[in-house]
């Protein structure tokens, strides 16, 4: 992330909203975004925490894809992710990767059947900044010419997490307490027609709300007016997924990861894992036969001074194993925490390894993930 000075820069439709809350802009995947406010990322992540912290994600990739049916459109989406997407129920959402050839991930992405039964055959993916436009030439250059995608450029995305969330939308709308985690609808908020998911990116419970860009202003405000809700930037979330040990695309997961090495083969259904039929499912089903070489791993530095992505790993020893992928200090850890690939004979929990930070070997400790228990309501 880099300070927002270029007038070139995409902007989304909370952006006067964040300068009018004093929020210092920068440049993030093309977008002028808010890194933090006024009050610092340290007490938005904490408040997060404690209450309930409102984000601007409008930079990420919206789409409709449509198809005859829900059998038709789920078996063509999963001709490139390793997702179970034809078992998804009406209003479920679920966490999937596009791989290549070689198993690597091409990008992460949620997907969503649509609760309707007049509009079965319809899925709702969110995907990564940074990657939306490869994204979507992936899926036209690769999915049956019956298959229509179409990009949502006119809504903005706003995610709401913290223990508070549901409370602050109950304030707003009837109906949200039995919203079911990992599950979306329509619903009416403030009286602004809303696409809500019980999700999110801080580990915390929460609602991720697609709304037209042109009321996105007048829902955040709705939302900020309650005195649990604060603006956070793009700083606290992620501290916050770094704490939860959940991946960031292009640090922590990548073209030369897989699915397994990343931790996330819970991802993968059992029918997926034997049938196959995405790319790079050789070598997926490989390693979840016969194991990987490596691993991604919680590693937390015995002392004070973080170590950011980038950094060195070794074993005692003095020897190279991998290098730390994700890194910071942690608020609510009240220390520095970091993520990164190990071989895996290093990967248990405890395991006792080095950082090089400016030259200096730092010792650290392989620690399970996450580094503090999740709270989705479940």
């Amino acid at each position: 992330m880099t300070e927002s000075t270029e007038n070139t820069l995409l902007k989304t439709p909370l952006n006067d909203l964040h300068v009018s809350l004093g929020g210092r802009m920068v440049e993030f995947a093309g977008y002028s975004m808010p890194v933090q406010y006024p009050s610092g990322i340290v007490t938005e992540h904490n408040h997060t925490r404690e209450k309930a912290g409102l984000y601007d994600v409008s930079h990420m990739g919206q789409a409709w894809l449509k198809g005859e049916n829900h059998e038709h459109v789920s078996s063509e989406l999963e001709k490139l992710v390793p997702g179970d997407i034809a078992a998804l129920a009406p209003g479920r959402t679920r966490y999937t990767q596009f791989t290549n050839q070689d198993g690597g991930i091409l990008d992460d992405l949620m997907v969503t059947r649509l609760a309707s039964s007049s509009e079965d055959g319809i899925l709702y993916l969110v995907v990564n900044a940074s990657r939306k436009t490869e994204d979507y030439q992936l899926m036209s250059d690769n999915l049956d010419s019956s298959i229509k995608l179409e990009k949502i450029e006119d809504r903005a995305l706003l995610a709401l997490q913290g223990p508070s969330s549901e409370k602050v939308v109950a304030g707003l709308c009837d109906g949200i307490e039995e919203t079911a985690f990992m599950s979306s609808q329509t619903m009416m908020i403030g009286g602004i027609e809303c696409w809500v998911s019980r999700s999110g990116y801080t580990g915390e419970d929460g609602f991720e709300i697609s709304v037209k860009a042109d009321e996105a202003t007048a829902l955040a405000e709705k939302l900020l007016a309650h005195e649990d809700v604060m603006a956070c930037g793009l700083g606290a979330r992620d501290s916050l997924r770094l704490e939860a040990g959940l991946c960031l695309y292009e640090n922590d997961i990548d073209e030369t990861t897989s699915p397994i090495e990343a931790g996330l083969i819970w991802s993968i259904s059992k029918r997926r894992r034997a049938e196959g039929g995405f790319p790079g499912a050789a070598r997926v089903q490989s390693e979840i036969a016969n194991g990987v070489s490596r691993k991604r791993v919680g590693i937390k530095p015995d002392g004070r001074a973080p170590a950011r992505a980038g950094t060195e790993i070794t074993g005692v020893d003095g020897a190279v194993i991998g290098t730390l992928t994700s890194g910071g200090f942690g608020p609510s850890i009240e220390g520095p925490i970091s993520m990164g690939y190990v071989p895996t004979e290093y990967s248990e929990a405890g395991t006792k390894l080095n950082l090089l930070v400016r030259g200096k070997a730092l010792p650290a400790t392989v620690t399970a993930l996450p580094f503090i228990p999740n709270n989705f309501k479940r």
